[in-house]
């Protein structure tokens, strides 16, 4: 979790998914410090925001509910409409912008920040970029951009999932047991990495966005990256879950991985 600075305001930044996310709350507290929920409600309740983040959710989630988001449309406009990001969420299916159950706030893509601080303040506007912009630059010149993250990440994956698909998997698998199985495999890296799976760390972090490895750190990329490469050795070899879990703590003991991230 980064954080902007806007006019003496701090605004999060986050990233899920290899995108990143403003805090919209965060931007409505530049106007409004004591009521920003009610900003964030005004800029949904208009006709013009909600057909941009249709239009943005068409383009970018394949499971967009956009029978439901015919309904919000057809209301826009009306003195009785009132639209909360949490009715948005719950009711389209959208990716677009997330909620934390924690504290109740609100963060978008960048692309729908930036609409909607536009229509906040084009002053506001202006020092937001300036600074998201100084942020970017700066993760690239310390050698922590998201970018690397993002490179790390790939290194040994599909050499994980390839060896998870050929060896584990069987033909004909339904789709949800085979979502089941990767999440398994991969729930049994974050347990020796993190010490916890990705749900476990959800529960103990209610008011992040995005999951366990969003919220990694470029170390934890790199020891992420080896063990995906061994246990995919691993799995070729034919040893049982309980035997890869056992053999990878051990190489983790003895490279003092375990416990570290944790």
């Amino acid at each position: 979790m980064k954080n902007l600075v806007v006019q003496d305001t701090l605004v999060s930044l986050t990233r899920v998914n290899d995108d990143d996310y403003i805090s919209l709350t965060g931007i409505a507290c530049v106007r409004k410090h004591d009521e920003p929920k009610d900003v964030v409600k005004n800029w949904l309740r208009n006709r013009y925001a909600v057909r941009y983040l249709g239009l943005w959710e068409k383009i970018n989630n394949a499971t967009f509910k956009v029978g439901e988001f015919g309904f919000f449309r057809l209301q826009t406009g009306s003195n009785s409409f009132i639209l909360s990001p949490n009715k948005w969420i719950d009711a389209t299916g959208v990716i677009g912008i997330k909620s934390t159950a924690g504290r109740g706030s609100a963060h978008a893509h960048r692309d729908i920040a930036f609409e909607f601080v536009s229509w906040v303040s084009a002053e506001i506007k202006l020092y937001l970029i300036k600074d998201f912009q100084r942020l970017k630059e700066e993760a690239v010149r310390l050698g922590s951009g998201w970018d690397i993250k993002r490179s790390l990440a790939r290194i040994n994956y599909k050499i994980h999932t390839d060896a998870i698909k050929e060896t584990i998997i069987p033909h004909n698998t339904m789709a949800a047991q085979t979502e089941y199985t990767y999440a398994s495999e991969a729930d049994l890296l974050n347990v020796v990495l993190w010490g916890m799976t990705a749900k476990e760390w959800q529960e103990h972090n209610p008011d992040q966005l995005g999951n366990i490895r969003d919220a990694s750190t470029i170390e934890q990329f790199v020891v992420l990256s080896n063990l995906e490469s061994l246990n995919a050795a691993f799995i070729r070899q034919g040893l049982s879950q309980p035997e890869r879990l056992k053999a990878l703590n051990e190489l983790a003991i003895a490279h003092n991985t375990v416990g570290k991230f944790k």
